[in-house]
């Protein structure tokens, strides 16, 4: 398995040409995930902020974090240059051990993150720690495809992917959130279910507070 720090070298090296690799997920993909956030929203695995552009106004604030400083630092650019009307802070954070107390967000983002965290389900166990109880979690991201030809495929490639870039391409992702207690309120199969488009409730129970 590889390390975070292993994978965090690796995204540092790549940084800069990183939105060359990124072009596989569509412009419509992200746009249909982003257009339904709200709220106060965490960003996990922000990258160089490709994102950005697509938060409406109807956010209140953006945290964005990445465990890469090469990455966020190309996000940052793009902060300043962007004039957004929400505020922002970028941190260079891991997913697995985030530092925000519980119940911090009203949204939650992920795009293409789940391949490369070396512990996903704690990656996801996190963020459902810091999703508020009426929360959401939207995530863009891919996995082993449900068709069989191509999930072997997959599992052929992912010794390769993971050697070059630390990211698998095979994870049972869907399994994974069941295993982190997430509850699936919608599942959208994207380019032979190569890629999903999820939102995801906490499941936690809401304290009335007197």
């Amino acid at each position: 398995m590889n390390t975070s720090e292993e994978i965090k070298k690796r995204y540092n090296r790549i940084s800069g040409i990183y939105e060359m690799m990124d072009r596989m997920i569509k412009e419509k993909w992200r746009v249909d995930l982003l257009s339904q956030v709200s709220g106060e929203v965490l960003e996990v695995g922000i990258g160089t902020g490709v994102n950005l552009q697509y938060y409406s106004n109807q956010i209140t604030s953006l945290t964005g974090i990445d465990f890469s400083r090469g990455m966020l630092e190309h996000a940052k650019d793009k902060v300043i240059s962007g004039g957004f009307e929400f505020p922002t802070e970028l941190r260079e954070a891991d997913i697995q051990d985030l530092p925000f107390p519980d119940d911090s967000f009203d949204s939650i983002v992920s795009t293409c993150v789940f391949c490369s965290v070396p512990d996903p389900i704690k990656g996801l166990m996190e963020l459902r720690r810091v999703c508020k109880p009426t929360g959401q979690i939207y995530m863009l991201e891919h996995m082993r495809s449900d068709k069989e030809l191509i999930g072997l495929v997959m599992d052929v490639l992912n010794p390769l992917t993971v050697r070059l870039w630390g990211a698998n391409v095979n994870r049972d992702t869907i399994g994974n959130i069941e295993r982190a207690d997430l509850k699936i309120d919608k599942h959208i199969l994207l380019m032979s279910s190569i890629f999903r488009e999820l939102t995801l409730s906490p499941d936690k129970k809401i304290i009335e507070t007197p």
